[in-house]
């Protein structure tokens, strides 16, 4: 078998760093001894993006948010689905996986980061969520394994009640938050049905090919 290469490390504020290795082809990045994205597996992610915009039908002027890059399949995935006059702002904390977007992994990045509708924000996701009352028509988050505040402590409020109520705010009516997990949670559904939230638990496959570890997307409409 091919061994790991380490290619760089990455800082996060408030958390463990990032490592991105290659094996081959192929790219992961890991925290600690977890896995948190390789570029086999792009389905979930990719299904974020496509199962958000066709709940949302056709919107003018549609406005998304992505609460991270990571290798930056749900954005290009947005990107193929939405309509020329779409806007989607990325919130990325960690400048450097941006770095690797476009020199490591610049044959898997393409043009998407030069597409016009794309505006990428260095910030913390909840900033813009907590100053964007009724800014968004789609909230999509991935920046942990699941629900819980994994990459950083601190990203725990995003599932919190709280953070809940704030993200419910920031969307436009019948807007969209969707959440990527690697599985499944009953509390968090409960909370985002507290939250005022209609609720759809997906299982969705890591692989475009349908195969793969099965994993979970929350879509919460707000009503």
């Amino acid at each position: 078998m091919t061994p790991m290469e380490l290619i760089d490390v990455a800082e996060v504020p408030g958390g463990p760093p990032l490592r991105l290795f290659r094996r081959g082809r192929d790219h992961m990045i890991l925290l600690e001894r977890n896995e948190l994205m390789n570029s086999r597996m792009s389905g979930s992610e990719e299904a974020l993006a496509v199962m958000t915009c066709a709940r949302l039908g056709k919107r003018r002027a549609l406005r998304m948010l992505i609460g991270g890059y990571g290798m930056g399949f749900t954005l290009r995935a947005a990107l193929a689905t939405l309509e020329a006059d779409a806007r989607i702002e990325v919130a990325e904390l960690v400048p450097k996986i941006l770095d690797w977007a476009r020199g490591p992994m610049a044959d898997l990045t393409g043009d998407c980061l030069e597409d016009a509708r794309v505006e990428i924000v260095f910030e913390d996701v909840a900033v813009p969520i907590l100053n964007g009352a009724g800014a968004y028509d789609a909230i999509l988050l991935d920046v942990d394994n699941g629900p819980d505040g994994l990459v950083r402590e601190r990203n725990g409020r995003l599932y919190s009640a709280r953070g809940l109520a704030a993200a419910r705010d920031a969307l436009r009516p019948g807007g969209v938050l969707a959440v990527w997990s690697a599985g499944s949670d009953e509390k968090f559904t409960r909370r985002l049905r507290d939250a005022g939230f209609a609720v759809d638990e997906v299982a969705v496959k890591a692989r475009s090919n349908g195969k793969g570890p099965r994993h979970v997307i929350w879509f919460a409409t707000r009503t």
